[in-house]
C-alpha cells in the first residue's frame, strides 16, 4: 500500500492538537490511545512520541487510571481561558508567513514578535501579546536563524541618557535641537536572524560583489521626529554646507536651529566659517565629547533604517538601494511618533 502523506504536516499536527484540546470529549478520547499503547507494552516515553505528548504526561494519565479508573482520565470542572488560534487560522497563519509583512500593510520585511501581533490584531482579530507570538513561531516549526552569503553576480571589471546640556536645550521654545550625522549604507546589503518557515534548512542570501555604497547626511528634529537627508557622492565641508543650508529651509519661525554633530574633519572645515558667521543667530553647531557616538540620538536612526530598509535584502544595483532607502527615510520627514520616541531627550 503506497503510503499517504500529509501536505504541511507540521501545521497538520499543531491544528489537530488544538481541535483535540477544544473538546472535553476529545481529550479524553486521547488519553485512552495513549492509555492503550502503555497497556499493550509500549513505554510512557514511546506512547508520549507517538501522540505528541510530553513522557510525564502519559505517566500522569496512567497513574490516574490506577487510582480512579476511567474517572482519573476525565478532566474535572475547571476554569481557564478557550484557544484564541482556532484550525482554520493557524492553517491560514501558516501561509501568511511565507509572505513579506510589508505585503500586509506592516512596516518591515522581516516578521518578528511585535509584527506577528500586529498581524494577528488586523487580520484576525486576535489579541495576542509578543512572547506569545515568539512562542507561536517555535510551536509551527519556525527557527531563527542568520542567512548565509552568496555572491548574486560575478565581479565585472567594468539609547544612553543624554547630557544635561541637551536637555536644557530640549525644553526651550526658542531652540529647534537637531542631531545630524552620515551613514554610508552599502549595496551588498547586511545580514541578521530572521524566523524562516521549516522547509527552509539553510537560509541563503545573495549579495553583489562589490562595495559600491551611498553616502547620505541625515538629521533628525529632537522635538518632533521629522527627519532630513540629502545624498552625496562624497563627505566633505562644501556638500555639508548644503546640507546645513537643506535644515535651515526647516527651520520654524522664530526659532534658531542647534545642530547637535560629531566632530568629522569636514564639521571644523575652515570653509564653514563665512557660513556659520553669517548665520549665528540662527544655526548653531553643538559637538559631543569626542569618541562619544552613543550621545547621537541619530545613530538609532541609522540603526532602524537598516533594518527596514536593508537587511536581509538584495540590490541588483545601485539605484535600487538609493530607492529602498529613500522610501523609508522619506516616511520620517514630517513629524511622527516613531522618531519621537526613539529620540526623544528628556
Amino acid at each position: 500500500m503506497r503510503k499517504i502523506e500529509i501536505a504541511n504536516s507540521r501545521t497538520a499536527v499543531l491544528a489537530i492538537q488544538e481541535e483535540i484540546r477544544r473538546s472535553d470529549e476529545s481529550k479524553y478520547d486521547h488519553r485512552l490511545h495513549g492509555l492503550l499503547l502503555v497497556a499493550n507494552g509500549q513505554s510512557c516515553r514511546q506512547a508520549a512520541l507517538l501522540l505528541g505528548e510530553d513522557p510525564r504526561t502519559v505517566q500522569r494519565w496512567a497513574r490516574a487510571y490506577e487510582r480512579d479508573g476511567f474517572d482519573g482520565l476525565r478532566d474535572g470542572a475547571r476554569g481557564g481561558r478557550p484557544p484564541k488560534l482556532v484550525a482554520d487560522v493557524l492553517a491560514a497563519l501558516d501561509a501568511d508567513l511565507r509572505d513579506r509583512p510589508d505585503s500586509f500593510g506592516l512596516a518591515g520585511h522581516l516578521w518578528d514578535g511585535p509584527l506577528l501581533s500586529e498581524h494577528l490584531r488586523r487580520t484576525y482579530a486576535v489579541d495576542l501579546g509578543i512572547r506569545q507570538c515568539q512562542r507561536l513561531f517555535r510551536q509551527m516549526g519556525f527557527r531563527l536563524r542568520k542567512p548565509r552569503p552568496q555572491v548574486a553576480e560575478p565581479r565585472t571589471r567594468n539609547g544612553p541618557r543624554p547630557s544635561k546640556k541637551l536637555r536644557r536645550l530640549a525644553i526651550r521654545d526658542d531652540v529647534d535641537l537637531w542631531s545630524e550625522d552620515e551613514c554610508h549604507f552599502q549595496r551588498h546589503g547586511s545580514r541578521c536572524r530572521m524566523w524562516i518557515p521549516p522547509e527552509d534548512k539553510d537560509p541563503v542570501l545573495r549579495h553583489a560583489p562589490t562595495r559600491e555604497s551611498v553616502a547620505c547626511f541625515g538629521a533628525v528634529a529632537l522635538r518632533t521626529g521629522k527627519f532630513a537627508h540629502s545624498f552625496s557622492p562624497v563627505f566633505n565641508a562644501v556638500e555639508f554646507e548644503k546640507f546645513l543650508r537643506l535644515l535651515l529651509r526647516r527651520r520654524s519661525p522664530g526659532r534658531k536651529i542647534v545642530v547637535v554633530l560629531d566632530n568629522a574633519r569636514h564639521h571644523h572645515a575652515k570653509l564653514l566659517k563665512p557660513f556659520l558667521h553669517e548665520r549665528a543667530d540662527i544655526l548653531e553647531l553643538l559637538f559631543l565629547p569626542p569618541y562619544s557616538p552613543h550621545l547621537a540620538p541619530i545613530e538609532r536612526v541609522w540603526k532602524l533604517a537598516r533594518r527596514l530598509a536593508t537587511h536581509n535584502l538584495y540590490f541588483k544595483d545601485l539605484q535600487a538601494l538609493v530607492d529602498a532607502v529613500s522610501s523609508r527615510l522619506d516616511a520620517w520627514k514630517h513629524p511622527n511618533a516613531t522618531l519621537r520616541r526613539l529620540c526623544g531627550v528628556n
